[in-house]
């Protein structure tokens, strides 16, 4: 069943846009030439849209139809997931999709070619969806519930799903009825985020994270399991993992810190209201750079600080900018806001607009013709930027 829903629509004015565009320098007066930016090389940040999405927490964007899938629970005591289809800029409402039964949460959402889109459930499902009809074309059936999933750069038939149990399974839909390739993880922590890209030698890769670190896959059947990318080990709990493909020669890997048990002989520590850390605040983790160094091989570069939550697993994205420089963006908990750094350095470019929530998910999208887009999730916003 669809429901048509009132877009909130808060596109700025042609006066007013520059109030929101973020070129990051500080105090910046307002741009005056697009020009300028792209001859130094800069990337800036225009709000074009913000919606009320109430209680999403997945989103995928498919720049091409200018097109936004989210999925959250649908209102009410014991409610079913759904799927939210929002056209970025048209005023034509959102889409309310009912889910097929036990598909439960989306953990991922994948933009596909011709017109599909993928996602990664906890009810065990591996979904394929047709933007055009709005329905669930094709769903296979996993041995665990679903964490993450990606298209492949190489073929428009290949998908590839991560597991809470730490495989990694490869789907071709023109095979309906089990995956092509079962792979065993490195651990059997959840495979929280995957990216599939194509090395210098021209093969198939797909890097993955999971709590234990960043790995990379063979998929094109040469190993049975990934491996670990050298000097990751042992950095804490890895939480994100950033890239920008299909050639990924830039990573970066998020980590928050591992909790400490308290010493046996301790005394408590008695938490009241004035000790408890603020709403917000997030707990200290860090940022890796990974740079490659050959076809499979990655060194670590430059680390930062930030912000990072205690108990998610989150999102982040690499965004290109003109030059061959790219931009680093995250969620940070301090500021319920995305929170830019320019790379390889890790100097802070710019903030965009908070929202009042965590934000759950980040989103970097770019159109077979140029369009870029940034999107950014709460439980209570979504924000909709052009990236130029």
């Amino acid at each position: 069943m669809l429901q048509q829903n009132v877009m909130y629509d808060t596109s700025l004015k042609r006066l007013k846009r520059t109030e929101w565009i973020s070129d990051g320098v500080a105090d910046a007066e307002p741009i005056a030439s697009l020009e300028d930016i792209d001859h130094r090389n800069h990337c800036s940040f225009v709000l074009q849209n913000e919606f009320l999405i109430d209680g999403a927490r997945v989103m995928g964007i498919d720049a091409s139809s200018q097109t936004i899938l989210t999925s959250g629970r649908g209102p009410g005591v014991g409610a079913e997931h759904i799927l939210t289809k929002i056209s970025m800029f048209a005023r034509q409402g959102m889409q309310k999709i009912d889910l097929p039964p036990d598909t439960k949460a989306i953990r991922d959402i994948c933009i596909l070619p011709r017109g599909h889109a993928a996602f990664a459930s906890l009810g065990r499902k591996l979904s394929l969806f047709s933007m055009a009809t709005n329905n669930v074309v094709l769903q296979y059936n996993l041995p665990a519930p679903g964490w993450s999933c990606s298209g492949d750069h190489t073929s428009s038939t290949y998908i590839y799903t991560g597991l809470q149990n730490g495989m990694l399974l490869v789907f071709d839909i023109r095979q309906t009825l089990a995956p092509l390739h079962c792979m065993l993880g490195l651990s059997t922590h959840p495979v929280h985020t995957i990216h599939s890209i194509v090395d210098g030698n021209g093969s198939r890769k797909v890097f993955s994270a999971s709590s234990i670190g960043p790995c990379i896959w063979d998929v094109d059947g040469g190993e049975d399991r990934p491996n670990l990318l050298s000097g990751m080990e042992n950095q804490g709990i890895c939480i994100s993992l950033a890239c920008a493909p299909p050639s990924s020669d830039l990573l970066v890997a998020s980590y928050r810190p591992k909790v400490e048990l308290p010493d046996d002989n301790a005394t408590p520590q008695a938490i009241t209201p004035q000790s408890q850390a603020p709403i917000g605040s997030g707990k200290l983790g860090r940022h890796t750079l990974l740079r490659r160094t050959t076809t499979t091989s990655f060194a670590k570069d430059q680390t930062c600080s930030g912000n990072v939550s205690d108990l998610r697993m989150s999102k982040s994205a690499i965004i290109p900018c003109g030059g061959n420089q790219h931009l680093f963006a995250y969620g940070d908990e301090s500021l319920y806001g995305v929170r830019t750094w320019r790379l390889p350095s890790f100097q802070t470019y710019t903030d965009l607009r908070p929202h009042r929530q965590p934000i759950l998910d980040i989103r970097f999208a770019e159109s077979s013709t140029g369009e870029r887009y940034l999107g950014c999730l709460s439980v209570e916003k979504l924000q909709i930027f052009t990236v130029r």
